[in-house]
């Protein structure tokens, strides 16, 4: 079955940066674009960007552009965020997700991100 598996959150001062990593078995891995997605508190799901399949990143969120980047490594079966620059802004939990085809979308658990002095 699809599994996707985030890690790699944690609580950072801003200025900092961290590299969330997310961990995908049960399907071709390297076939399939991947995104992610960050949820603040009291606010709705916000697409953060894509990797293609061919590894080119999409950004969808002005907010992170020059600061965030997606990329993967199909041998690992694994898709990175790294975060650079960190605001209070940027606290959120942060999913992956692929969307399958004929099988829908299959989400991460979620890792939390807190950005504060």
């Amino acid at each position: 079955q699809v599994q996707l598996v985030e890690s790699g959150g944690g609580l950072v001062q801003p200025g900092g940066s961290l590299r969330l990593s997310c961990a995908a078995s049960g399907f071709t891995f390297s076939s399939y674009a991947m995104s992610w997605y960050r949820q603040a508190p009291g606010k709705e799901r916000e697409l953060v960007g894509i990797i293609t399949s061919a590894g080119n990143m999409i950004n969808a969120l002005d907010s992170v552009k020059g600061r965030f980047t997606i990329s993967r490594d199909n041998a690992k079966n694994t898709v990175y965020l790294q975060m650079n620059s960190l605001k209070p802004e940027d606290t959120a939990v942060y999913y992956c997700k692929v969307t399958i085809r004929l099988w829908g979308d299959y989400w991460g658990q979620g890792t939390q991100v807190t950005v504060s002095s």
